[in-house]
């Protein structure tokens, strides 16, 4: 593998509309469709017209603002203005971190409106800077890219809307109100960000939290800057904002690195319209769970890829420092911009940097190899993606590795496990079947990779390396990590953000030895629709439940698919073969028919996750828990009427009691409350994280003292509670216990709704 070859593209020239002709406002319409689209589906939603303007100001003043200003400084030569508006936003992000942290640890949180005005100030001020105000020299966006990158802004939002908004309302409608576990863990930690510094485990007041909590504080920068609610930050604002920013950096992303506006484009359809390839209804993933319910069960998720996908573009620059590139370089700015992102991205995920880090040694390594002298840029970036993951490792997680250690093709022993009536033959066939469901189920939509890595014949120029090395590294830490719950797939979804530029990229090439005309590109496109629309419609008609019982059950369906797509592959490729003697138009263009449709083969995947969350709660998510609305009233009611550093105490500790041992899962309190508890539910503290949610609480002492004062309280019991540990008020819910006649006597009742009350300490 050599890398000294150009990635084969012109350099772009920037272009502006001549003197005195503006811009035609036609060129706006996929702008203005795709954020009305947004609007409506949020609108739909239940989303308050209020709370969109006042996300609307957020965006603006709080992100776009601030940290395109920024990014505008440390940039070279101007691309697109969309590239400026999203990697701003990225840098936003970033910046809004330490903003963040000064005006929490000076208690002033909701003074943080205050940071996008200093930068505002700085860049009025300074008179080097106030031209970053207006820039001309943008290169026109074409028309088609800005129809494409709308179109799957519209189509994940709809998704989204299926599967997450539609599903889970802001506020529980009544008592029978049921919710995904993980949003009332997600809130608690936006109000922890929102009220505290530094940051605790919510549910156990005294609790530190060694926790990737970066996105929490974006939450929470959200409410307080833009006044909103919390709730509705959470649970109708954030994902979809943070996934229409993912997919536009996609976008611009793959234009940067490879020159050529589609491939971004297309990049981001592999993303976020093309799903991962499976034959089974509900779905079932295997190896995995859905993009949409990776995004909202934990957002963490995507806000990481906001923040990676820049980075990746920054590293871009590090990478190939040539002058000559398609796009013009950011230039020396591109190290400070790795190493903010990377400071963003080191408590984003914990699977952001691992994957970084990986890349960018291979990259480092292939260019060593081939150019027989050290690539120092290279290094230096990869000591500051070291330095970030010892922050976080240090820092932020305090050395706890959440169960996670090196075990080689865990994720895959339990499908390949051999029973008793397996004969021994017959074993490696397993393994390479299960290797092959894999692939094709979470890897297809790189099938573009391959088609590079041959167009290519190995000369890759280095930023195909380093893509190479992103999408390679997140396969290689899924195979040889295990974790519990199967938390090592986000690793591999990490690698996404590279692997899609590359396949994307990868196509281009294999688009360009076609040569198409006009037509037959409209043949081609077409009949890849037709295509997805029949794949979809014959899994909506026969596709079932995955079977279970014997090790390999749940990949069956996957694998039986595929022998019939495989079998309709070879048909159609002999009547092709067979046609094209007296067809000179099909001739040279087979691999890129075959390409198109093995790209084509993941489109039914979020189509039947949309399926599946119409008939099942919450979109399909498996724990699935009660949500009551007296709970909720409860716990908005403290909040309203207590300060932020009170610490509540509750009696409610388990979600379910099974077989005797307590389901600690439990959050609503601290979510909706905005409060720290001083035991609520600890089954996701750092602590416990190797032993489940079922592991008794750690300081038997603490938990009696706080249950004897709904069951048997003294006065220097609830003395102590309020003097030694903050507690200034107490919500017990009848349900699970009644509380004893002389709390009444000794605290004042503040707020009963019969199953809820809550009391003040005196």
């Amino acid at each position: 593998m050599t890398t000294d070859a150009p990635a084969t593209s012109a350099p772009e020239q920037p272009t502006e509309p001549a003197p005195g002709r503006p811009r035609p406002l036609w060129r706006w319409l996929p702008l203005v469709a795709g954020v009305g689209y947004f609007v409506v589906v949020l609108l739909a939603a239940d989303t308050a017209p209020t709370d969109l303007l006042r996300y609307a100001w957020y965006i603006g003043f709080g992100l776009l603002l601030p940290g395109t200003l920024v990014y505008r400084a440390l940039r070279r030569q101007p691309h697109t203005l969309v590239e400026d508006l999203a990697m701003g936003a990225a840098v936003g992000l970033v910046l809004e971190l330490p903003a963040w942290a000064v005006f929490a640890a000076l208690d002033r949180p909701g003074w943080l409106w205050l940071w996008p005005l200093a930068i505002v100030a700085v860049f009025a001020a300074v008179p080097g800077l106030r031209r970053h105000w207006r820039v001309t020299g943008y290169r026109p966006v074409p028309v088609g890219w800005s129809w494409t990158v709308a179109g799957s802004v519209a189509f994940f939002t709809t998704y989204l809307s299926y599967t997450f908004l539609e599903r889970n309302p802001v506020l529980p409608a009544g008592e029978d109100t049921r919710q995904y576990l993980d949003l009332a863990y997600q809130l608690s930690l936006a109000g922890e960000a929102k009220h505290q510094f530094p940051i605790h485990l919510p549910q156990v007041a005294d609790e530190p939290l060694y926790y990737h909590w970066f996105g929490y504080v974006h939450m929470a920068a959200t409410s307080l800057i833009g006044g909103i609610d919390l709730p509705v930050v959470a649970l109708r604002l954030t994902v979809p904002g943070l996934c229409a920013a993912a997919i536009v950096l996609v976008a611009t992303l793959g234009w940067r690195v490879s020159g050529r506006p589609w491939v971004g484009a297309l990049a981001a359809v592999l993303f976020f319209v093309i799903g991962e390839t499976n034959f089974t209804h509900p779905v079932n993933m295997p190896f995995g769970t859905q993009a949409s319910f990776v995004v909202w069960h934990g957002m963490s998720m995507i806000y990481s890829w906001v923040l990676l996908i820049a980075l990746i573009a920054a590293l871009a620059d590090v990478v190939d420092r040539r002058p000559d590139r398609p796009v013009a370089p950011i230039g020396p700015g591109a190290f400070v911009l790795t190493g903010l992102l990377m400071f963003a991205s080191s408590g984003a995920k914990a699977s952001s940097l691992p994957v970084v880090a990986l890349a960018l040694a291979f990259t480092a390594l292939v260019l060593l190899v081939a150019r027989r002298r050290i690539p120092w840029a290279v290094v230096v970036a990869g000591l500051l993606a070291g330095a970030a993951q010892l922050f976080a490792t240090a820092v932020l997680y305090r050395f706890n590795a959440y169960g996670i250690e090196v075990g080689p093709f865990w994720s895959f022993e339990r499908f390949w496990e051999q029973p008793p009536t397996r004969p021994d033959w017959q074993q490696p066939l397993v393994v390479a079947a299960v290797l092959v469901a894999f692939l094709i189920n979470m890897q297809a939509r790189l099938a573009g990779v391959v088609a590079l890595l041959w167009r290519r014949r190995g000369r890759l120029a280095p930023l195909q390396v380093f893509l190479l090395g992103g999408a390679l590294a997140g396969v290689a830490l899924y195979v040889l990590l295990r974790q519990p719950g199967g938390a090592n797939e986000y690793f591999t979804r990490a690698g996404f953000t590279f692997g899609v530029v590359l396949s994307a990229w990868g196509f281009a090439l294999v688009w360009d030895r076609a040569t198409l005309t006009g037509r037959q590109r409209a043949a081609l496109g077409g009949c890849a629709a037709a295509l997805a629309v029949l794949l979809t419609l014959i899994q909506l008609r026969y596709a079932g439940p995955a079977p279970y019982g014997q090790p390999l059950d749940p990949v069956r369906p996957l694998l039986g698919w595929l022998l019939g797509l495989a079998v309709l592959g070879v048909l159609a490729a002999s009547f092709w073969y067979a046609l094209r003697p007296g067809v000179p138009a099909l001739r040279g263009r087979g691999g890129l028919v075959t390409l198109t449709a093995v790209l084509v083969v993941g489109a039914p995947g979020l189509v039947m996750d949309m399926y599946k969350s119409t008939q099942a709660p919450n979109g399909g998510a498996y724990a699935n828990v009660p949500m009551p609305r007296s709970r909720i009233d409860a716990a908005r009611w403290t909040r309203d009427q207590s300060r932020p550093d009170d610490v509540i105490a509750t009696n409610v500790h388990c979600l379910a009691i099974r077989n005797g041992w307590c389901d600690s899962r439990t959050f609503w309190l601290s979510a909706y409350a905005e409060r720290r508890v001083l035991v609520e539910g600890w089954g996701f503290a750092p602590r416990v994280a190797t032993t489940g949610p079922y592991t008794p609480f750690w300081d038997e002492d603490l938990l009696r003292r706080n249950d004897a004062a709904f069951s048997a309280p003294t006065a220097d019991g609830l003395a102590e509670l309020r003097d030694r540990h903050g507690v200034r008020w107490l919500v017990v819910d009848r349900s699970i216990g009644v509380e004893s006649p002389e709390l009444a006597g000794l605290a004042t009742l503040g707020f009963d709704n019969g199953r809820l009350a809550v009391y003040r300490l005196r």
